[in-house]
């Protein structure tokens, strides 16, 4: 996958952030783009974008927490397209509260999108790819799957632990079996992206939690960091470099990251715990 010109890329997530940012740049790079979210609107404003790039991008409205749209994604994909090489599954949401407090609607939500969307992702598109003999998988994890600990976002931490352990055994399953198909792992902290606003997207059921007391001024932080985050764009680039270097960690934030994973192995060997940090939502 060094050279992928002509390549189709399938990205969820794509109607702004990081997923906008792969679009765009898959088609800098001459791939044929799908761009999936949720947000309609916003949806068809980043395809028109693309194209009036000169891009060959078509959008797909698919909520990934759900396994038919998801396989009407690819069923998209193919007859426009014939083929998939590269799927970026980078939908993601956070909402929370103390612990005690998240109803199980909030975590039904966060794991629907955030993991089942990976799982949905991975499991529709692998045997595209494996058709093709070469392709490869980019999952979206955060910071946060690797530390741990946000402040009132439980349900966002575990999802992301639970993609960085999907996506582990894909990878060494894959490389085992000496398949020429290679995944990555996203993992970075804070990016300018809406992520801080999920709740614009809640569906049906789901109670915002935005208000609560304890959640509000975690939120206000993320707001001021993403607005000064790294830019989405810089991220989209790393993983253009991780798929054709073919890298499982891609660590926009590298020192942070390392910093964070040192801290936990003492807490595993030495029973010294981090020290608490405001929350880091991450993407």
């Amino acid at each position: 996958m060094r050279d992928l010109g002509g390549r189709v890329a399938v990205v969820t997530g794509a109607a702004s952030g990081i997923g906008l940012a792969l679009a765009e740049r898959f088609a800098v790079e001459q791939m044929k783009v799908v761009l999936a979210d949720v947000d309609e609107p916003g949806l068809a404003e980043a395809v028109a974008r693309l194209r009036a790039a000169g891009a060959q991008a078509i959008g797909v409205r698919t909520d990934v927490s759900q396994a038919e749209d998801v396989e009407e994604l690819a069923a998209r994909t193919v007859a426009e397209f014939g083929a998939v090489h590269v799927v970026c599954n980078n939908a993601g949401v956070d909402t929370g509260a103390p612990f005690a407090e998240i109803p199980l609607a909030a975590w039904d939500w966060v794991f629907g999108v955030n993991f089942r969307g990976v799982l949905h992702g991975c499991r529709t598109f692998l045997p595209l790819i494996r058709q093709q003999g070469e392709g490869h998988i980019v999952n979206t994890g955060s910071i946060a799957g690797l530390t741990g600990f946000m402040p009132t976002g439980t349900p966002y931490v575990a999802s992301k632990f639970a993609v960085l352990g999907l996506s582990e055994n894909l990878q060494h399953e894959l490389e085992l079996a000496g398949e020429p198909i290679g995944v990555s792992i996203l993992c970075p902290a804070f990016v300018n992206t809406k992520l801080p606003e999920s709740e614009r997207n809640l569906p049906p059921g789901v109670p915002s939690l935005d208000d609560h007391p304890k959640r509000r001024p975690i939120l206000d932080y993320a707001r001021a960091s993403v607005a000064q985050g790294l830019p989405a764009d810089q991220v989209a680039a790393q993983v253009v470099d991780a798929i054709r270097e073919q890298r499982f960690f891609v660590l926009p934030h590298r020192e942070e990251a390392e910093a964070g994973v040192l801290a936990r192995l003492r807490w595993i060997t030495d029973n010294v715990s981090p020290p608490p940090r405001a929350g880091r939502p991450g993407i």
